[in-house]
């Protein structure tokens, strides 16, 4: 078990399954977590599992309350930040020539600028500290492209290129920024696809299986611990073969 003990994080996306799945193993070992969402009976259903992490709600497509956000959240665990996972994300899927303009921005807004903003002031958190870690959360199809996903794959691909970007910029300020992209993971989203595309989907996974939530908390323990020192800059795959860099 990596030790996080006395590690204060970040992780928004919280009351999804990845997000559940990420907090319960980052709590496992012994970080101190704040989790975020828009969900407010979802994060309290998650205080409960944990007694010890602290919940805030937030919207992260209300861009100017972004800072606002990362000073509270860094303020509820004590004024320190070492760690933040952005794991938050929508899809509002059609054909790219039926896809409104309203369906673009609000995907590329919340996925990809708000992402940007997060990391952004939690950097300048993790400055004062002289070492900090973000975790970004993309996709496998950001790197393959999807039918009627034009939005979503150009918010994934993007992360990837600004947290290159990021780690160029404070690699010397001993700040790691990486991403996990994870494939196709058994979430309530993966529940709602229609069986015979599924049958595609797995025809496509050499491992023939979904992944697991944990399979991305996995991940993101490793990388969030000092284990992961030397990466930066970097997309972890978690896709059990379906697209290797």
């Amino acid at each position: 078990m990596k030790d996080l003990k006395g590690k204060n994080i970040i992780v928004t996306g919280a009351s999804g399954g990845i997000g559940n799945s990420i907090v319960q193993k980052l709590n496992d070992s012994g970080a101190n977590i704040l989790a975020s969402g828009t969900r407010l009976e979802k994060l309290e259903d998650l205080k409960s599992k944990f007694d010890s992490i602290k919940i805030l709600k937030f919207d992260i497509s209300q861009n100017e309350k972004i800072e606002e956000f990362i000073e509270k959240a860094t303020t509820e665990l004590g004024g320190n930040l070492d760690c933040i996972v952005n794991n938050a994300g929508i899809t509002q899927d059609n054909l790219s020539i039926r896809m409104s303009l309203d369906e673009w921005k609000k995907v590329i807004n919340i996925n990809l600028t708000s992402t940007f903003l997060l990391s952004k002031f939690a950097i300048k958190k993790m400055l004062k500290n002289k070492s900090g870690k973000i975790i970004n959360i993309t996709s496998v199809v950001g790197h393959t492209g999807n039918l009627g996903q034009a939005n979503y794959t150009a918010s994934k691909a993007g992360i990837v290129a600004m947290s290159k970007t990021l780690a160029i910029e404070y690699a010397k300020k001993n700040i790691n920024i990486n991403c996990i992209s994870p494939g196709f993971i058994k979430t309530a989203m993966t529940d709602k696809i229609d069986d015979k595309f599924k049958d595609v989907i797995l025809s496509k996974i050499p491992s023939a299986r979904l992944g697991e939530p944990e399979d991305i908390a996995n991940a993101v323990l490793f990388l969030a611990s000092e284990q992961s020192n030397y990466i930066n800059g970097e997309t972890l795959h978690v896709n059990g073969g379906m697209y290797m860099a």
